[in-house]
């Protein structure tokens, strides 16, 4: 598990100098201090730091309920289509495959899908015991 750990950590941050090899590959995804609306990120929950990855799949012709994360938090587009729109302006993001967005803190906001489903991969970094969404 530690191997896998700092594997998965090296990709995220990028080859280190001393251990780089020619036939790695890294590309960066989504490096931010701002959510989507740009808005700036300002802290993570205090306690103990706890990292969770989800996998969701979000169906055809859906619209989830309006809620909101107290930590940062960002998704990966594997497949399909996500519409995201803050509540308060209506401000809103079209995401398909292969991008990422970094997610509102404390902001009401939703998504939604079109006619087909929306399959994502979503990295949430709170404290233990912090809720990932909140109404």
């Amino acid at each position: 598990m530690r191997t896998i750990m700092f594997f998965v950590g090296f990709l995220l941050a990028g080859p280190l100098p001393a251990l780089a090899n020619p036939e790695l590959q890294t590309e960066t995804l989504l490096r931010s201090t701002t959510a989507w609306d740009g808005t700036p990120y300002t802290a993570y929950p205090p306690g103990q730091p706890e990292l969770t990855v989800l996998k969701i799949v979000v169906p055809s012709h859906t619209t989830l309920a309006w809620h909101r994360h107290p930590s940062p938090n960002a998704g990966y587009i594997l497949s399909g289509k996500l519409i995201v729109e803050k509540k308060k302006g209506g401000v809103q993001r079209v995401l398909t495959q292969g991008q990422v967005l970094p997610e509102l803190v404390g902001a009401l906001h939703r998504g939604r899908t079109g006619s087909s489903p929306a399959e994502l991969i979503v990295f949430y970094a709170g404290a233990e015991g912090v809720p990932l969404t909140q109404p």
